[in-house]
């Protein structure tokens, strides 16, 4: 099996179509690129906008890497979930712990896939601060540790303004550094990573002249 298994047939329609889209019209820009691991699986955790934030996230390693993702169960009514699926999302029921999603992550890593996670667990509210803020879930870095892949960090801004064509921004950061928890156990090791993975994120969001803030 190659270590960057390739995508769908959809994956690539898609792909093909997005990127003048991407780059013309909402003027693409993303750096870091070269932080990312070249083969073999990762999970890529990034801050959360919008259903839309997969895209600016994977249009920029397009054709070379298939970033596979969580998608809610509310949306797998047909023929919306073959699309999904196709496009390379898998089922989570949200609000719970689903061991199933979380064993089909890991497996997926394990394949060489990139798993796209936003550790926040919900959208941010346009335009609004949240008064608090919730605390990230440690499910990204659980499943890297038990895959025994990178956690790669990343941002992206501007998909809460698509509508009014404002210029996406995607930052990669390289991968955060777990080696001192390697002898715990997942489950012990999460939070630690999860609290460098949040720092991780936040000054990649500043980097591109944003936060949580952000209108």
């Amino acid at each position: 099996m190659s270590s960057n298994p390739r995508p769908s047939w959809f994956y690539v329609l898609v792909g093909g179509l997005s990127w003048p889209v991407l780059r013309l019209v909402y003027r693409l820009r993303a750096s870091g690129a070269d932080n990312l691991p070249p083969a073999g699986g990762y999970v890529l955790a990034a801050n959360h906008w919008s259903n839309f934030d997969p895209w600016p996230l994977g249009v920029p390693l397009f054709p070379g890497r298939y970033l596979r993702f969580m998608a809610k169960a509310e949306l797998f009514w047909f023929p919306l979930s073959v699309i999904i699926r196709a496009g390379g999302g898998f089922r989570v029921n949200r609000g719970m712990r689903d061991q199933e999603a979380i064993d089909t992550a890991i497996r997926l890593c394990e394949e060489g896939n990139v798993v796209v996670m936003f550790p926040e667990g919900t959208r941010r509210r346009k335009g609004l601060r949240k008064k608090y803020e919730a605390t990230w879930h440690t499910g990204a870095a659980r499943i890297a540790l038990e895959a025994g892949v990178p956690l790669v960090p990343a941002a992206v801004a501007g998909t809460q303004r698509l509508s009014r064509l404002a210029q996406l921004k995607v930052a990669y950061g390289p991968p955060i550094d777990l080696t001192d928890l390697a002898g715990q156990e997942p489950h012990d090791a999460a939070p630690a990573a999860t609290d460098r993975l949040r720092a991780a994120i936040t000054a990649l969001e500043q980097s591109l002249g944003g936060g949580p803030e952000t209108s």
